[in-house]
């Protein structure tokens, strides 16, 4: 038979609280399961949907590493190509035209661009009422385009630019 017995005072409250230790910790050893869904919607609330970590690129933009040179270089490109594509076109009219009209379009995540809406004067659309298919057939005709990305994948990104149209 064994007999354990602590003589000593200041022993005895350590091994009083090693023992109460020992069977009240276990909660602390405990592994706390989270399901799948509460870590994807805690990560969702962290992502900003409304900025991508790339922009939209053509093939003359893919050297720019910087996020504002891509930018510019995205809609510089989009921009340089509307634009001549519009001097190529024979538009006759009865009045000065001086607009800005503001072109909201999406780019898949294919990298296939859709125009979603022109917006234009009144005066503008009357006096160029094809003014909506000759900026569609102006896109259509862009250098092939690499989609936005986010978190490493590719994204559908919406976008609006204004282009000055001036016809006298």
């Amino acid at each position: 038979m064994c007999n354990f017995r602590v003589h000593n005072e200041p022993m005895r409250y350590l091994v009083s609280v090693f023992l109460f230790c020992s069977f009240f910790s276990c909660n602390y050893f405990e592994n706390k399961k989270i399901d799948s869904n509460t870590i994807l919607m805690e990560e969702l609330k962290t992502f900003n949907w409304n900025e991508v970590d790339r922009y939209p690129s053509f093939e003359n933009c893919t050297d720019s590493i910087d996020f504002q040179d891509s930018k510019t270089c995205f809609e510089q490109t989009i921009m340089t190509h509307i634009s001549d594509y519009f001097r190529l076109q024979d538009l006759v009219v009865t009045q000065k035209v001086s607009d800005t009209i503001k072109i909201n379009f999406l780019v898949s995540n294919n990298g296939v661009i859709h125009v979603s809406k022109i917006h234009s004067q009144e005066l503008t659309k009357l006096e160029i009422p094809n003014l909506d298919s000759i900026i569609g057939f102006s896109l259509k005709n862009l250098p092939p385009l690499y989609p936005a990305i986010k978190r490493s994948q590719q994204v559908q990104s919406a976008f609006e630019l204004p282009l000055i149209l001036v016809v006298n």
